[in-house]
């Protein structure tokens, strides 16, 4: 028994389970990403790390991990359990939505990358058909690290999500080619190529009608049992099944994680089966990104230091150019084009499993793969990197792009309302000022408010109120009122204090999340603070007077003098001297005005 305890799986396991536990958390605290902390903890705990210092000091064996290769079996896993989230968050109906940009945009970012670095490397002295197997592998991304940080609902996941999706399926065609290239596999290759893709395709077709056919029943028996742990079992088995289904005829046994996804989704079952899986996905996909941190060879990389920087630098630049063409080709925000570009621009996990395959076709030398091995372990390294390169960039193409909007679409010295914050309260706002006949700018600093509201040809700017000279852009000295609806109370409260000095006639009406909120926009100087908590209160209490049969004109004055009572008990609480000016102020006084 102690001797099944002190084995190499267990204390792998064990290192596994620290690393998740103690190492990764500790890393947090001094906001470290867990991707790239994972990866550091494998580089370190790898053969190339401490590992190759046991022999020399034998108790590291309990702090590295000895057998790589038994551990990646379950890395895979989790890259299988990423795509099954993955296809829990799609539908039928949103997948054929992203049509255009998986077939479209994927496919011709895949080969068009591909093709460009092929170029250049057939333009160093490699061999053309070689060339063309490592731009391919180069030019995949990463599914396991880009969707984890963009997600599937913005525009840069929506546009990530789509290529990803083409890289996915295109893997095995890829690896066909390969292996059709290979000098004794020129005959059958093709053949044997069509054949797979047919047999694939019936398979997909046939797990997408019997999933929809079994797996509602299936998971109600598991429902009505009412224990997780039943439920959890059933969903491992299904993403197991499907996996181990593609892969029989050849394709990645990501797509079948994907396909069983897609099934559940449309089921009611699906947020549980998110639920229930997360923990062992993120778990699963820690042991992936120790594998990548493991296969960074450290002798190797000061020894050629030079090579692999221009290679790590020529593949991301190549990549994040087409990627970011592309995409505004296809008509998506400049914004969204460089940060999407530079979130794709690293290699993928998918790029190992093409060298090798490469390299078994003998299309490669093994000394080749291993250098690309290397700038893939690298490229992965840095794509958390990357991501927050692109965030920069996309904030600065926001700010250049949106330089023009800065310049206030209202003639200059025409008193007007100032609304701050375009979200849902602050375009209600808008409507009623408009239904008014009363003029009004809005500002926001959403990018993606600013361009709904100038799409509709409304009269909003893209701006930071936190910058001073953006309210003088919307010439403040003459504002009627200013409204802040933003959702940043302590920025709010700054913001109030600011105005009121700029201006101590302004009347300024401040939307507050509760009553302490209002008593400290009260106190910074607004003229009228309204706490969503109180007025949802007031109108829940008027539909029940009515409800119950009491008229309309006692309820409303009731409401208002309600009203105007919770906002001098606002006052007195918080210590104010001076009573406000705007308890029952109205529209027709602002136009008075």
């Amino acid at each position: 028994m102690m001797h099944s305890m002190d084995s190499a799986a267990v204390r792998d396991a064990l290192v596994i389970l620290g690393a998740a536990g103690i190492v990764i958390p500790l890393f947090a605290r001094f906001r470290i990403t867990p991707i790239i902390g994972f990866i550091i903890v494998g580089a370190l705990v790898g053969p190339a790390g401490l590992g190759s210092l046991t022999d020399q000091a034998p108790w590291l064996s309990y702090v590295t991990i000895s057998e790589v290769e038994a551990i990646e079996p379950f890395a895979e896993f989790g890259i299988v359990l990423l795509l099954f989230s993955i296809g829990l968050e799609l539908s039928f109906k949103r997948l054929w939505a992203m049509r255009v940009t998986v077939f479209g945009v994927g496919a011709a970012e895949l080969i068009g990358s591909g093709l460009l670095i092929s170029g250049a490397l057939y333009a160093m002295g490699q061999n053309p058909v070689g060339a063309l197997g490592l731009g391919l592998a180069l030019a995949l991304s990463s599914t396991a690290l880009v969707l984890p940080m963009s997600g599937t609902k913005s525009p840069v996941g929506k546009a990530a999500l789509g290529m990803l999706l083409f890289e996915d399926v295109a893997i095995v065609p890829i690896i066909f080619f390969l292996g059709a290239m290979a000098p004794m596999s020129q005959d059958a290759g093709l053949g044997t190529l069509a054949q797979t893709l047919l047999l694939s395709g019936a398979t997909v077709f046939l797990m997408l009608i019997g999933g929809r056919l079994v797996l509602p029943r299936l998971f109600a028996q598991a429902a009505r049992t009412k224990n997780p742990e039943i439920f959890l079992a059933v969903s491992l088995l299904t993403v197991i099944l499907a996996s181990l289904g593609t892969a029989a005829v050849g394709l990645s046994p990501i797509v079948g994680a994907l396909v069983a996804g897609l099934v559940i989704a449309e089921t009611e079952y699906h947020r549980q089966v998110e639920v229930v899986t997360e923990p062992l996905k993120g778990l699963a996909l820690g042991v992936f990104l120790l594998t990548v941190g493991m296969s960074l060879d450290l002798a190797l990389i000061l020894q050629n230091w030079w090579y692999l920087l221009v290679a790590v630098v020529g593949v991301v630049t190549v990549k994040t150019i087409v990627t970011g063409l592309l995409l505004r080709a296809s008509g998506a925000r400049r914004a969204t084009a460089a940060e999407a570009g530079l979130l794709m621009a690293s290699p993928s996990e998918t790029t190992l499993i093409v060298l090798a395959a490469a390299s078994s076709a003998q299309l490669i030398q093994p000394s080749t793969a291993a250098f690309w091995q290397t700038v893939t372990a690298i490229g992965l390294t840095i794509t958390p990197l990357l991501a927050m390169l692109g965030r920069w960039a996309a904030r600065r193409v926001e700010l250049r792009d949106f330089d023009e909007a800065l310049i206030t679409p209202a003639d200059s010295g025409e008193r007007r309302a100032i609304i701050v914050g375009f979200g849902r309260v602050g375009r209600l706002i808008a409507e009623m000022l408009e239904r008014h006949d009363l003029p009004y700018v809005a500002i926001d600093s959403d990018i993606d408010a600013v361009t709904r509201g100038r799409r509709d040809n409304l009269p909003i700017i893209f701006g930071d109120v936190s910058r001073p000279e953006i309210l003088d852009q919307v010439d403040l000295d003459h504002a009627s009122a200013v409204i802040l609806t933003m959702d940043d109370p302590v920025g709010m409260v700054g913001l109030t204090t600011r105005l009121r000095n700029a201006r101590p006639d302004l009347k300024i009406v401040a939307r507050a999340r509760d009553a302490d909120h209002a008593a400290a926009l009260y106190k910074a100087g607004a003229t009228d603070a309204v706490p969503e908590t109180l007025e949802a209160s007031l109108q829940l209490s008027e539909a029940a007077l009515v409800g119950v049969g009491v008229a309309m004109g006692p309820v409303i004055a009731s409401i208002h003098e309600k009203r105007d009572e919770l906002r001098m008990a606002i006052l007195e609480g918080g210590g104010l001297d001076r009573k406000p000016t705007l308890t029952t102020q109205r529209l027709r006084d602002l136009k008075a005005d």
